[in-house]
């Protein structure tokens, strides 16, 4: 684990225009990790005291189904943020998640980041409003998911 500095977060897609003075805020908060394939990252009910931002490699999001075992739901990839269950309490992952391949990650401790979005309105208010356009592209893109899914079944006459 390295500690970081707000010109290596700079390049992240998801931190992109964030003003300086606010990456150093973030920076605090972060370090720089790697997992290996495999590594199974969080579990579903755990408590979620961390979030990633994915610099290189694919982690898959699992959930358990009784009867079928752990589902893959979606896939998190380089440029992207991994972790949600963070921002609303009871703070449990909603899903598990494990490494596909190899996995560089800025990683950020999430109750120190709720501290300093509490203590920063500025910062708070960039920090949600980001969060905030991943939660609607991933809505957007679970509803296309479901409509591609139920075109199928209509066209299989199912």
């Amino acid at each position: 684990m390295t500690e970081l500095t707000a010109p290596t977060l700079v390049g992240h897609p998801f931190l992109r225009g964030m003003l300086p003075g606010q990456l150093d805020t973030l920076a605090a908060a972060a370090s720089d990790v790697t997992f290996p394939p495999r590594y199974r990252m969080f579990e579903e009910g755990g408590f979620a005291r961390k979030f990633w931002l994915i610099q290189s490699g694919h982690v898959e999001l699992d959930l358990h189904v009784p009867g079928r075992g752990r589902v893959i739901i979606d896939t998190v990839g380089i440029g992207e943020l991994l972790g949600l269950s963070w921002l609303f309490p009871p703070y449990q992952w909603e899903f598990g998640a494990v490494c596909v391949t190899p996995v560089r990650a800025f990683e950020f401790d999430a109750p120190a980041v709720r501290a300093l979005c509490a203590a920063d309105p500025a910062f708070g208010a960039e920090f949600r409003g980001r969060l905030l356009r991943v939660l609607a592209r991933r809505l957007q893109s679970t509803r296309g998911r479901l409509i591609a899914r139920c075109m199928q079944g209509l066209d299989s006459g199912v």
